[in-house]
């Protein structure tokens, strides 16, 4: 499994057909052991976090 970090920079895609989103920086630690991540939606440019552990389960995009 990568790294928080090692995901910095990459892009990834909401399921199979959503829409693109690029991973800017590590947030805290959350409740169960995951951990927030900061992304940036390429469609809205809106930026939001996002679970690490849902990040994983998306596939990679470009």
């Amino acid at each position: 499994m990568p790294t928080p970090q090692a995901l910095i920079g990459t892009w990834r895609r909401f399921g199979p057909l959503g829409p693109v989103y690029e991973i800017l920086s590590a947030g805290g630690k959350l409740t169960g052991g995951d951990r927030a991540m900061r992304i940036r939606v390429v469609e809205s440019g809106e930026e939001l976090d996002y679970r690490l552990s849902e990040i994983l389960e998306d596939p990679r995009d470009r």
